[in-house]
């Protein structure tokens, strides 16, 4: 049997994931506070949960029930969002700032209360307002029912490994001069692994995270990009890493040299330790192949051999170049579900009742204060609409029938046609609107997301709450819906809640809608989503009693 656990316990030890029970309910307090830490050789006050960066890992296993009671301490509205978990009815503990809830004010609390079904693997959690997630960000691991094996070899060792972004400024003066001047926000000035960026120009004695192994050993990484804006490579010197899980699910194993990971992914791999002794190199770099200004500095972590001296050279790698598309297309198209017997590939193949196909890029519209932005700022919008956050969340408007906040005329296909990854069309503004698509329960929907070239074609990390979804296509240009739908793949594609748009193409999602509530789908680099690249999905109550909404909670905080 496992350990007793106290009703509400601060997070500030390491957990044996051996020690975690299953199917029962598990308390924890969040205590958001402001922290000075010490990064790039320079102290600076930051917003952690618990003093921590990254914050602390939350351990569960499938069915059980976990209640999070989240105290905002700082001056900040703040909200939490458990990325990736299904939140089966539970939207009010989804977490997205005005449209599951409204935020928790200074000096309130809010319990999230949900229950893990059908899930296991790595998600994360992460702030869901403002830029806090810079700093406000950790692990979420879901173990296996007791008894039930990992479908691969058991490894003798977990390990936890969060890929960030590190400002020297505060990430809200950063955001709040870019929406003030109209033009693009400044990037980061480093990546961190666990927290640390290793070795920088800027400040050589920062030795970075260092993770001590044993040859002959298996290791599990539990990969995380917690990161702001950018997709990042993740390699180790003279190791190859072998795939097993993407997003909490589980993939058809294969071994690799560099995986990509994009804001919101998470990515499991074994790490076979076959080289003997010796220091090697872990690296963290820039995936960017759109010609728009990045974060060039690379993150770096040690894996250290026991019985090798802390004095031994370390074995370097060489991260790819940050344009190298090919390296990263190699890492996504190996990528399949497992589809075994125990873990089917559910795909939706049968009628597809929604066929959509969302254009996600970006837009200018008029700004007569954005002086730097001579009088313009930048935008960005799906099928042409900026979204603007409504002031009282989206999911209570639906649940209490509060009219004027949302519309449900969200265009489900671009209102206007055009050469989407060809030259732009002249007229670059976009619509504002508070628009959202609705669903009837248990419709299935098939998304295509088309690139555009509008200023910049780009790759965009989109993420969908309160589903996973199965990746059936992508390709270059522009999407064919004649020719393209035939060379889908329908028997094991790969299941995700953040999927790449790639750069100048388009990909295809499907899910079946049985998840009742308002959900949010956004572009996961955070500049994006505070430029509009956002939406929002109604899902009607089913007919049965377990197909509807849940009520609110008596702490679902206030506007």
């Amino acid at each position: 049997m496992g350990m007793a656990w106290p009703r509400y316990f601060i997070l500030t030890v390491f957990f044996l994931p051996a020690m975690v029970q299953a199917g029962i309910v598990r308390h924890y307090k969040f205590n958001v506070e402001m922290t000075n830490t010490t990064r790039m050789c320079s102290t600076k006050p930051i917003v952690t949960v618990n003093g921590k960066f990254p914050g602390p890992t939350i351990y569960a296993r499938e069915d059980d029930t976990v209640l999070i009671k989240v105290v905002n301490h700082v001056k900040y509205n703040v909200s939490i969002h458990w990325h990736g978990i299904r939140q089966l009815r539970t939207g009010w503990a989804d977490g997205p700032a005005y449209i599951t809830q409204c935020p928790i004010q200074p000096g309130q609390s809010y319990v999230y209360n949900f229950t893990i079904t059908g899930q296991r693997g790595t998600l994360l959690w992460h702030a869901h307002i403002l830029w806090l997630r810079a700093t406000v960000h950790g692990a979420l691991v879901i173990l296996p029912k007791l008894g039930v094996p990992y479908p691969f070899p058991k490894p003798q060792r977990e390990v936890v490994v969060v890929l960030a972004e590190w400002w020297k400024s505060d990430t809200e003066d950063v955001i709040n001069e870019a929406t003030k001047s109209g033009l693009a926000p400044n990037v980061s000035d480093a990546h961190t692994i666990n927290g640390h960026p290793g070795p920088t120009s800027s400040c050589v004695k920062h030795g970075g995270f260092n993770l001590n192994v044993e040859g002959g050993k298996t290791y599990l990484l539990r990969i995380i990009n917690a990161g702001l804006n950018e997709e990042l490579f993740f390699k180790i010197a003279g190791h190859k890493l072998t795939v097993v899980e993407v997003d909490a699910t589980y993939v058809k194993p294969f071994k690799i040299d560099s995986i990509v990971i994009a804001p919101g992914q998470t990515t499991n791999v074994l790490l076979t330790t076959d080289q003997g002794s010796g220091k090697y190199m872990m690296a963290a770099s820039t995936f960017m192949d759109a010609p728009i200004a990045v974060d060039n500095l690379t993150a770096t972590a040690t894996l250290h051999y026991t019985g090798t001296l802390a004095t031994s050279p370390t074995t370097l790698t060489t991260p790819p170049p940050k344009n190298a598309t090919s390296i990263a297309n190699n890492f996504i198209d190996s990528l399949k579900a497992l589809n075994s017997i125990k873990y089917p590939a559910k795909v939706p193949k049968n009628t597809v009742d929604h066929s959509l196909l969302f254009t996600v890029g970006l837009g200018i519209n008029p700004c007569p204060t954005c002086k730097a932005g001579n009088g313009s700022r930048v935008v960005a919008s799906i099928n042409n609409v900026t979204f603007v956050m409504p002031t009282i969340s989206l999911l209570q408007a639906h649940f209490f029938n509060i009219k004027g906040i949302f519309t449900t005329d969200f265009p489900g296909n671009p209102p206007n046609v055009f050469n989407y990854t060809g030259p732009g069309p002249t007229n670059l503004q976009t619509t504002n609107g508070t628009k959202v698509y609705r669903l009837s329960y248990n419709d299935t929907v098939q998304v295509v997301l088309q690139d555009t070239g509008i200023i910049a074609q780009e790759n965009h990390p989109v993420h969908l709450h309160g589903f996973n979804f199965f990746v059936v296509g992508k390709g270059l240009g522009n999407y064919n819906s004649s020719k393209d739908p035939t060379k889908f793949n329908l028997v094991d594609p790969v299941e995700r809640n953040t999927v790449s748009v790639p750069s100048g193409g388009w990909v295809a999602i499907r899910f079946q809608a049985d998840n009742p509530g308002v959900w949010f789908m956004h572009c996961h680099l955070e500049v994006h989503t505070t430029w509009g690249l956002k939406m929002a999905f109604l899902v009607d109550n089913g007919k049965g009693p377990n197909e509807s909404i849940l009520s609110p909670p008596k702490d679902l905080p206030k506007c």
